[in-house]
């Protein structure tokens, strides 16, 4: 279908219709691309008097906001603000470590951000992406591989006081968004684990201890996401790479002190989650300990009167044989030695 849709687009500018060069160069490029479910996007705000409206080409003081760019995204703001392209892909790959770089006029800032999975209402995980932040004299660029929900923050007008011109607060404020935004998760992470202990009091299975695992991997994830962003954000404190007023000083301290308390967090949570799962894995054990015990000694009870008819079952001279009466004493015996037995191994607690 997109391909079909730009041969219309080309055949209507071969008429004169439309001028195909001022549509490649539309933003809100929200070229939305369905490619094994990617969404393509290039979005470019601007703070006007109390309000940010969308325009439809990079001005100074604009704020360009991509996910998951093109090449042809990724050509047009790269060319537009002379920022090298690796810059921009940096942030596109999964991989990526938090760091802070300077390179001439253009500061980049790449630190991971949280992003819950499709299921994690189902037991599913968080992970964490991540997410770039490039500083340039004029413009703020932001780029990431997935739709993220600090960004949709500040499209959404959530976040008040920010200014797309006021370039290094709105980057402050994006880093304590993102902060907070650990924090969040980490509270959803502990109650989703309350919830699933629960569910193991009233029935211990292996789907609760699973949900517990993929909990912990989030866990995981988390910590070590942001103890990479508490690096970057004690060499942008130590370094001063970008112009700061004393306000905005005040908030980066706050962004360092949420960011250590969001460490902390995670760190507890994760050592309460790992003795949890090793309780509850050795509760299992121990409840199947329990079961082959009680199936062993059942066997070892009902071994009697199998052996007792094995052995009258022989082709040789036994006792009883002319006796009407025989099956029954011969029943009657052997069940009770069973019962003297079965008797004597559960005073022994072997049952």
């Amino acid at each position: 279908m997109h391909g079909l849709a730009k041969l219309f687009i080309y055949l209507c500018s071969a008429l004169g219709l439309v001028n195909y060069h001022n549509l490649e160069r539309k933003n809100v490029i929200s070229v939305i691309e369905e490619k094994a479910g990617n969404i393509n996007m290039l979005q470019i705000f601007k703070s006007i008097d109390a309000g940010m409206t969308i325009l439809d080409q990079i001005e100074n003081g604009a704020w360009i906001n991509l996910v998951n760019p093109s090449e042809r995204e990724i050509s047009y703001v790269s060319e537009t603000l002379s920022i090298p392209v690796d810059h921009i892909k940096a942030a596109l790959d999964e991989e990526e470590r938090a760091r802070i770089e300077v390179d001439g006029d253009c500061t980049v800032v790449l630190i991971d951000t949280p992003v819950p999975s499709t299921n994690v209402q189902e037991g599913g995980i968080y992970y964490t992406v991540p997410l770039g932040i490039i500083i340039t004299d004029k413009n703020i660029v932001t780029v990431s591989l997935l739709e993220n929900h600090v960004i949709n923050e500040f499209i959404e007008r959530k976040i008040k006081s920010f200014f797309t011109f006021k370039k290094t607060r709105f980057f402050l404020q994006i880093l304590y968004k993102n902060s907070k935004l650990y924090l969040q998760y980490l509270r959803n992470i502990d109650k989703a684990s309350g919830l699933i202990e629960t569910r193991l009091h009233k029935s211990l299975r292996n789907k609760e201890l699973i949900q517990l695992l993929e909990l912990e991997k989030s866990l995981v994830y988390f910590s070590t996401s942001l103890k990479s962003n508490e690096m970057v954000l004690e060499k942008i404190q130590r370094s001063n790479p970008i112009k700061m007023y004393p306000e905005d000083a005040e908030l980066l301290d706050d962004v360092i002190i949420e960011n250590k308390q969001a460490i902390e967090m995670a760190n507890i949570y994760s050592n309460i989650l790992s003795g949890t799962m090793d309780a509850y894995a050795s509760v299992i054990s121990n409840n199947l300990n329990i079961v082959m015990k009680f199936l062993t000694s059942a066997t070892i009870v009902l071994s009697i009167p199998t052996m007792t008819a094995s052995f009258f079952g022989m082709n040789v001279d036994v006792p009883f044989k002319n006796n009407p009466h025989a099956f029954a004493i011969i029943f009657i015996i052997s069940m009770f030695f069973s019962v003297i037995l079965a008797i004597t191994m559960a005073k022994k607690e072997m049952f």
